[in-house]
C-alpha cells in the first residue's frame, strides 16, 4: 500500500514567503511617504490655524499680536486673557503636532497702550513669525514650512529652518500654491 502525503513541499514554502518579501519591499516605501505626506498637510494646516488665533488675538485683546504659542493658546484655567486666549489647542499650544515643531516668534516693537483690554503685557505691533519645522528630516517631514502676519505660508524643501529678517519669512522660499 502506497500512502500519499498531503501538504506544501519546502520550495513551494520558500517561493511564498520570497513573493510575500517583494510586495513588502513595495508596498512600505510607499507606506512611509504617505505617512509624511500627511505629517505635511498637517503642518501646513497647523501654521494656517496659527496664523488665524494671531490675527484674532490682535483683533479681539487690540494688543497687537501674540508675543507667543501659549498666549493664544490653552494654559489649562478656564479664564480667557490675552495671556490664555485658547484661540488653539493644547496639542498645538504645546509646540509639537505629527513629527513637526511649531514657533511662534513675535516682534520687536512692543504695543504700550492703553487702548489694550490686557493688562497682564502687551504683544508686538510689528508682527509675528511661525515656523514648522520636521523633527526629523526625511522621516517626519521633508519640507520646513514659514509663515508671518501677511498671511503667506512659505516652504523650505530642504527641511530647514530659514527665517528672513525679523519678524518676516525669508523671501527667498517659495509660497505654497
Amino acid at each position: 500500500m502506497c500512502k500519499e502525503e498531503k501538504g506544501f513541499s519546502l520550495i513551494e514554502l520558500l517561493i511564498v514567503v520570497a513573493i510575500i518579501l517583494i510586495i513588502a519591499a513595495i508596498a512600505i516605501p510607499n507606506l512611509l511617504r504617505s505617512r509624511q505626506a500627511a505629517a505635511q498637510a498637517s503642518a501646513v494646516a497647523s501654521v494656517r490655524t496659527i496664523n488665524t488665533a494671531a490675527l484674532s488675538y490682535n483683533t479681539v485683546y487690540s494688543n497687537g499680536f501674540p508675543p507667543s504659542l501659549a498666549a493664544i493658546g490653552s494654559n489649562g484655567t478656564t479664564t480667557l486673557s490675552c495671556t490664555n486666549a485658547e484661540l488653539i489647542d493644547t496639542v498645538l499650544t504645546s509646540g509639537v503636532k505629527q513629527g513637526y515643531t511649531f514657533v511662534l516668534t513675535h516682534g520687536a516693537t512692543q504695543v504700550n497702550s492703553s487702548a489694550s483690554s490686557c493688562s497682564a503685557g502687551y504683544g508686538y505691533a510689528d508682527g509675528y513669525l511661525i515656523t514648522a519645522v520636521p523633527i526629523t528630516e526625511g522621516t517626519t517631514g521633508q519640507q520646513s514650512y514659514c509663515s508671518d502676519a501677511s498671511g503667506v505660508i512659505r516652504f523650505n524643501a530642504v527641511g530647514t529652518l530659514n527665517p528672513g529678517p525679523s519678524p518676516n519669512c525669508a523671501a527667498s522660499d517659495p509660497p505654497l500654491q
